[in-house]
């Protein structure tokens, strides 16, 4: 897998590289960027009362690490498991755990404009399926690992909670733009935002429709600082991704002047070198919500 990220990307090309998994023949995508490595299974100690969907805990070089038994997390019956099983080991949000699947078969290349958001008519309001890829007649579906971990234990995810622990804050009514795919996250981010008094906020659930906003603003009045005083992206989005939404606003004549923080699981100090060749303004690793309000306080406050 090391091997496979030499083909790591440049910077705004708004493509991907995912890792094709299987769970009871059904077909999976995980951003090659989580995966630190594929494994076989070894021995899971059991660990009484943890969640349903936590199988127990392995030791990996010295590391004891969750295995998340992704059959439970799919809701399909533990009966269909494929014999040739396989374990993910996948880092974000600044942690690492072990996603346990049937199967990993190969790594595709591909752009974010191929994947498809999901249809709210499928969907549900609880799904863990953020995109739809079709490729060679077949579908393959992107999963919202960030979901996944945040059902499994609630306290990893963004908290009004921190930022209460700012103390009393002025409202403003600067406007931030905040591209994020994810409904969870979304709503997330408006509370929190609200809670440390960014209450002009505008959402897109992609770097596509946030652009074509800003875009649409600047024709109008090329004074976009009248209209915008920021934005707030995540990385991984179909459409088009954090990285080139950043690189196409840090090469507009009118739009290079706005701040751009990317908010993301994945920043780290292996990959925040794409961000600033991007030219984002900052990176800040998702949950914490704390430091993307000082920063964003710092740049337009």
């Amino acid at each position: 897998m090391e091997n496979q990220k030499g083909i790591l990307l440049e910077s705004g090309t708004n493509e991907l590289e995912i890792v094709e998994f299987e769970v009871a023949n059904n077909k999976f995508g995980i951003n090659v960027i989580k995966v630190k490595e594929i494994i076989q299974p070894i021995p899971v100690t059991f660990i009484p009362h943890a969640h349903p969907h936590v199988e127990g805990i392995i030791q990996l070089r010295g590391e004891v690490l969750p295995v998340v038994d992704m059959l439970k997390v799919l809701g399909i019956p533990t009966e269909n498991r494929n014999p040739q099983q396989k374990y993910i080991v996948a880092e974000f949000n600044k942690q690492r755990v072990v996603f346990h699947v049937d199967n990993v078969t190969q790594i595709h290349r591909i752009s974010w404009d191929q994947i498809e958001k999901p249809s709210d008519m499928y969907q549900g309001g609880t799904s863990q399926v953020i995109g739809v890829i079709k490729h060679n007649d077949e579908m393959i579906l992107l999963l919202d690992f960030e979901k996944i971990m945040v059902d499994i234990n609630p306290e990893s995810s963004i908290s009004v909670e921190a930022v209460k622990k700012l103390g009393k804050r002025e409202r403003t009514e600067k406007k931030v733009i905040i591209a994020e795919d994810s409904p969870l996250l979304r709503k997330l981010l408006f509370d929190t935002m609200n809670e440390a008094g960014y209450v002009n906020t505008e959402f897109f659930e992609n770097g596509r429709d946030a652009y074509d906003y800003l875009e649409a603003l600047v024709k109008a009045d090329k004074e976009i600082e009248k209209h915008v005083q920021m934005v707030v992206t995540d990385i991984e989005m179909p459409q088009m991704d954090g990285h080139h939404l950043t690189k196409k606003i840090k090469t507009h004549p009118d739009l290079q002047k706005l701040p751009v923080i990317i908010f993301s699981s994945l920043i780290t100090d292996d990959l925040r070198h794409k961000g600033e060749k991007v030219g984002a303004e900052d990176q800040i690793s998702k949950p914490e919500i704390t430091e993307l309000i000082l920063r964003m306080d710092k740049l337009i406050l």
